[in-house]
């Protein structure tokens, strides 16, 4: 009992390194991993306070949508800058949205990152114990016999003073390798601390992206309540179709003055020769829409009752998803109005142009060359819409024409 006592407490082993190799146990230079061990229970306690720092200020950044809503009410009177305010709101949601996805995505690779450093640690402990076990069995089994016979059947004092520091320097092996057993036990607690914070983390980004897109909706909704109202409120039918015609004409007036100007500049530079249209079919704008909410052509206004010409296709689809290049083309504008909402116009050459409203987000600039569905934008609500959708246009010479001439699904 007294020696397995003193196996148990010392932890003392006189094996000589070649015969700790050939048991595949770990030699006094593997005491070295214990430093790293340490460097890492200080770096994975950082890691966790990070996390936590990081989930308070992810709860901070989320839109306060009580407020919004109050520091929008203000403005409904004058309905065109009430959309043009909402707007804004709803495009840094939309941004929101978009960093919060993008962190989900970061830490579900960082979680899977750390549940294998946790494993490996768990595995690293196993081997520890394993060689411990075996350190011990060994103590108990040769134990204070085979230190006598090690001291006894030395050559010379010399020769015992050797085989003593030799013993003390594994007996002190033994009690680092036991610290650093103890070590890998408050570094797996660590691990596992850390990938508490992690899926809290993922789980309240998760909860935040909810969150914003209820916001976002609920925002939409607001609009178009506002919208319908100031339609509704109108005292007469003459009235409320003279205020569409003006918001038609905003928009035609719009669309003729940049191509316009894009034929001046096409005078100036001679970029004719740079764009043609080679009559090929456009790629469909909207590839995640659900419906065709309202067609080219004339149509039965939703509000007004009365017959309007709808100058192209409405694509409902969710927001945020894509909006591509219906053809090759330089972008002539990029730009917000308060009817269009976000917009742009491309020009595809020999007087043949495709116009995407309402967008929540534009990814091309006024200037820049696009290729056939390249992603351009984002399908959204903005301007003068009641809720998400793409608003797709083709002009011709100056004129809308229908979208159906060129489209293929």
């Amino acid at each position: 009992m007294k020696r397995w006592k003193k196996a148990l407490g010392a932890m003392i082993c006189i094996l000589p390194v070649a015969c700790l190799a050939a048991r595949g146990l770990p030699g006094p230079a593997d005491v070295k991993a214990s430093e790293l061990t340490n460097d890492l229970i200080k770096e994975k306690e950082q890691e966790i306070e990070n996390a936590r720092e990081m989930k308070e200020q992810l709860q901070s950044n989320l839109t306060d949508i009580k407020k919004v809503k109050e520091e929008l009410e203000a403005s409904k009177q004058d309905l065109a800058e009430y959309v043009e305010r909402l707007d804004g709101e709803l495009e840094s949601i939309q941004a929101k949205i978009a960093d919060l996805k993008g962190k989900i995505e970061d830490k579900e690779g960082e979680i899977v990152l750390t549940q294998g450093e946790l494993e490996e640690a768990i595995q690293d402990q196993e081997r520890q114990y394993e060689a411990m076990k075996e350190r011990i069995k060994f103590m108990y089994e040769k134990g204070d016999n085979l230190y006598m016979e090690l001291i006894f059947s030395s050559q010379s004092f010399g020769d015992m003073l050797n085989k003593a520091e030799y013993i003390e320097m594994l007996s002190s092996y033994d009690r680092k390798m036991l610290d650093r057993y103890v070590e890998t036990r408050e570094l797996i607690e660590l691990y596992k601390q850390q990938l508490e914070e992690e899926r809290a983390y993922l789980e309240d980004a998760k909860a935040g992206v909810e969150s914003e897109e209820a916001s976002l909706n609920s925002l939409i909704d607001e609009k178009k309540v506002a919208i319908e109202q100031v339609s509704n409120d109108i005292d007469n039918k003459e009235a409320a179709i003279a205020e569409y015609e003006a918001y038609i004409k905003e928009q035609n007036e719009t669309i003729a003055m940049l191509e316009k100007v894009v034929a001046e500049e096409k005078a100036k530079l001679a970029e004719e020769s740079r764009i043609r249209y080679d009559g090929g079919m456009f790629q469909w704008p909207a590839p995640s829409y659900t419906a065709i909410s309202s067609d080219y052509g004339n149509r039965q206004h939703p509000t007004l009752g009365v017959e309007r010409f709808h100058n192209g296709l409405d694509m409902a689809a969710p927001g945020g998803s894509p909006i591509l290049a219906a053809y090759d083309g330089k972008v002539v504008a990029a730009d917000y109005s308060g009817s269009m909402g976000n917009y742009l116009m491309v020009d595809h050459g020999d007087g043949l142009y495709t116009i995407y409203m309402h967008a929540s987000a534009l990814y091309a600039s006024k200037g820049d060359f696009v290729v056939k569905g390249q992603n351009i934008a984002a399908v959204g609500s903005t301007g003068r819409s009641t809720g998400n959708h793409l608003h797709f246009s083709v002009r011709l010479n100056g004129s809308y024409v229908s979208p159906w001439n060129y489209l293929s699904k």
